[in-house]
């Protein structure tokens, strides 16, 4: 059989988040590639049994395998070494710590084993996650640094931290991830949503899931002490679906929208007066780049991805925040410098160079 083994299994969370993009975006870079003729080697992908017909994994038009087991039961049994992956691969890549254990092939050859680590935030800020997740990430991150023969990470900042916990430096690459997976704008959409909003002019717009890391309260409140400044009341719109922690307090002029189709949310980033994005802390930071793709200026935290193309702020001063986001919907000249900026640097971030990237380190490895 031969060929790669690629564990998509974050495709089947009822929450995908930023590695379900990841997947996704890797696999349209793939397909890209195909379809300029580049050998390529075979990629199965492989996931727990699908929750319903049709399965959205036989979208990407790759071999699957389906396991049995539904998703819950097989990562805890791949924890276990209970369950381990399918055999005849040349390499398995696991895109997140939930990592199969594999085995050694039938004429004994080993398998090379590549897992993609995207943080180690529970490690720097253990009070934005539950006391399970953040176990779970630690027992499954030191699996890792026993089992696998390489690592993917998407910033220098991710690799150094791998250094710190054991990994050895010539075992990691630095994959920066691609910016352009939202291909079409669904314009009706965005308008039938943001009408039922009440939402009827221009707004601020926040992407993300709803969780402590993404440091939403403080956005919230440095929106509070913006409102008053800007020249109208423009909402703050966001998007994104829950995750885990207290819910946030409703405030005067902010809307959520839960969790929106691709064609919506590319559509609300081109229609946003700016993006603002303000972790506490992040491996890459997906959104900034994918705003800035559409022509939308940002407001973010110091992240790997702005590369000076944000106007950054203290993550955790309300503030700072405030006034940037004043500065940043209503100063002109600084608007078009930030778009500018933004443009070159999302022009840089293309799923395809990731792809490239991923298959010239997995002909690599032996």
């Amino acid at each position: 059989m031969g060929g790669v083994l690629l564990v998509a299994e974050q495709l089947r969370r009822q929450v995908p988040g930023g590695i379900g993009t990841y997947v996704r975006g890797l696999l349209s870079g793939l397909t890209t590639l195909d379809e300029a003729h580049v050998e390529l080697p075979p990629v199965t992908l492989y996931a727990s049994r699908s929750r319903g017909a049709p399965d959205p994994l036989e979208a990407f038009g790759r071999p699957l395998i389906a396991s049995r087991l539904p998703g819950p039961l097989l990562t805890r049994m791949w924890d276990r070494a209970f369950v381990h992956a399918p055999g005849g691969f040349d390499l398995v890549h696991s895109v997140s710590l939930a990592v199969p254990p594999v085995s050694r092939s039938s004429s004994g050859r080993a398998v090379a084993e590549v897992v993609a680590i995207h943080d180690v935030a529970w490690r720097h800020r253990p009070g934005d996650y539950p006391n399970r997740g953040r176990r779970w990430h630690e027992a499954a991150l030191r699996r890792a640094l026993r089992r696998a023969t390489h690592f993917v990470v998407p910033s220098e900042a991710v690799a150094g931290d791998l250094v710190e916990a054991g990994a050895r430096e010539r075992a990691i690459s630095v994959i920066p991830l691609g910016s352009d997976i939202l291909r079409h704008r669904d314009e009706d959409g965005a308008t039938v949503l943001l009408q039922s909003l009440g939402v009827r002019d221009q707004f601020l717009l926040s992407v993300g899931t709803l969780e402590p890391r993404k440091n939403l309260p403080r956005l919230i409140d440095a929106y509070g002490v913006a409102r008053h400044s800007l020249p109208e009341p423009w909402p703050l719109v966001v998007v994104g679906p829950p995750g885990w922690g207290p819910e946030l307090e409703r405030r005067e002029g902010v809307v959520f929208t839960g969790r929106v189709g691709d064609g919506t949310l590319a559509s609300l980033y081109a229609r946003a007066r700016l993006l603002a994005y303000v972790p506490f802390e992040e491996g890459f930071g997906l959104p900034p780049v994918e705003a800035m793709r559409f022509g939308t200026p940002v407001v973010s935290s110091p992240l790997p991805t702005t590369g000076g193309a944000a106007r950054e702020v203290d993550p955790t001063r309300v503030g700072d925040i405030a006034q940037a986001l004043v500065e940043v919907a209503t100063d002109d000249a600084l608007r078009a410098r930030l778009v500018a900026a933004g443009a070159e640097r999302a022009s840089s971030l293309t799923w395809e160079s990731a792809a490239r990237a991923h298959v010239a380190l997995w002909s690599s490895l032996p």
